[in-house]
């Protein structure tokens, strides 16, 4: 295995230095206010279809690179209860199509996943081609009147890759410009971890009976580490104590893992990257990229279509192919068991209780803290999309 410098992400000296000041000083950094979000907003079916109508309007991530990395690979998933269809075209782009045949709506690929240049729906046997989805064949074509084959494509999404990651819109609402909606700043985040050149390592999904807010709040929050995971995560990392930036709709929030107090104590002159400072980078509206020293935990969260009180969380761990070899997927393996530990027995079923209180008392309003600024911020970004969105309505 490759020594730990090289396993070393770098995090900027402004942030690092930030950081242990804020450890040296017993500070942290703090919003003006705290937050007040109404607990309806985790029980609401008005509310929830709201958030699913919004996460279709913008670009969200479907799908890692290299679950597609040969041209004419493709999966299936069902996302925001939509049937996808992913696949590499002949040109390297992916593309992300509606599962659906335009005769009778069936499947027209039922396969989890292969290597196909047409597609075939096994009702009546219309086919499609895997480059641009064009209606190829209709068996018994002269008993229809004419089709237009132009007009009887398959259903395509905007879709655009960047830094390894799929994003598609999934509906015909006008597709931003990828690069303008993630920004510089989070390009220049993204950009180390060469997300392009990584492959998924590790793929989990979990249904839960949580509003996907919770568990978004349960990973970005600061504070319940010393707390909910004692002899675990919250022996690894420093609560409430972080540096917060703010991309725009995107924020991150820098943590410091205990061995980088050790060092800021020591008034030593300290530099850390990824092995003493951990992030996690929100990619607004439902994805999280958690740095760890060696690897990335991918998390996208979806809310349950019809049901503001389930989830599906589908997390990945990505490891950079010129690093990945047996010692390091031991490693990574050992970090899944403390992750596991920590979501399946401590956040989760926490955040299960906070569900189960809001269905019981959806009245009043749950508080975020100054120094809980990612959470917030995106409680506050879902509320400022949403209320543009019923004034454009």
């Amino acid at each position: 295995m490759l020594p730990e410098k090289k396993l070393d992400v770098a995090v900027s000296e402004a942030v690092s230095q930030r950081l242990v000041t804020h450890l040296r000083e017993d500070t942290t950094d703090l919003a003006e206010h705290d937050l007040l979000v109404p607990v309806s907003d985790f029980v609401s079916a008005e509310r929830g279809a709201a958030e699913v109508a919004l996460m279709k309007s913008l670009p969200t991530v479907v799908a890692h690179a290299s679950e597609i990395r040969n041209n004419g690979d493709f999966l299936t998933r069902e996302i925001l209860d939509m049937p996808l269809l992913i696949a590499r075209q002949s040109d390297g782009k992916a593309q992300v199509y509606l599962n659906m045949c335009r005769h009778r709506g069936g499947r027209v690929e039922q396969a989890a996943s292969g290597n196909k240049r047409v597609f075939m729906c096994q009702y009546h046997g219309w086919s499609y081609d895997r480059d641009g989805g064009g209606l190829r064949t209709v068996p018994y074509e002269s008993s229809f009147e004419k089709i237009e084959r132009g007009c009887n494509s398959l259903i395509a999404f905007p879709t655009e890759e960047r830094h390894g990651l799929v994003f598609a819109v999934l509906s015909q609402a006008p597709a931003p410009e990828l690069a303008g909606y993630l920004g510089a700043e989070v390009d220049e985040q993204m950009a180390p971890w060469q997300l392009e050149a990584s492959s998924v390592v590790l793929d989990k999904t979990f249904v839960m009976d949580i509003n996907w807010k919770l568990i978004m709040d349960g990973a970005i929050d600061i504070i319940h580490p010393r707390f909910l995971h004692p002899g675990g995560v919250g022996d690894l990392i420093e609560s409430n104590v972080g540096v917060f930036k703010d991309y725009g709709r995107h924020c991150q929030h820098f943590g410091a893992r205990t061995k980088l107090k050790a060092l800021a104590k020591s008034e030593a002159n300290v530099s850390g990257g990824s092995r003493y400072i951990g992030s996690n980078l929100v990619l607004y509206p439902n994805s999280m990229m958690i740095a760890a020293p060696e690897h990335v935990e991918f998390w996208t969260v979806w809310p349950s279509v019809g049901n503001p009180g389930r989830s599906i969380t589908h997390l990945r761990f990505l490891v950079r192919d010129a690093i990945l070899d047996d010692a390091l997927l031991a490693r990574v393996n050992k970090s899944w068991e403390i992750l596991q530990r920590a979501a399946t027995q401590e956040d989760w079923p926490m955040e299960r209780f906070i569900q189960q209180n809001a269905e019981a008392w959806p009245h009043g309003t749950y508080r975020y803290g100054r120094s809980e600024l990612a959470c917030a911020h995106l409680h506050r970004q879902l509320q400022s999309d949403i209320d543009a969105a019923a004034r454009n309505a």
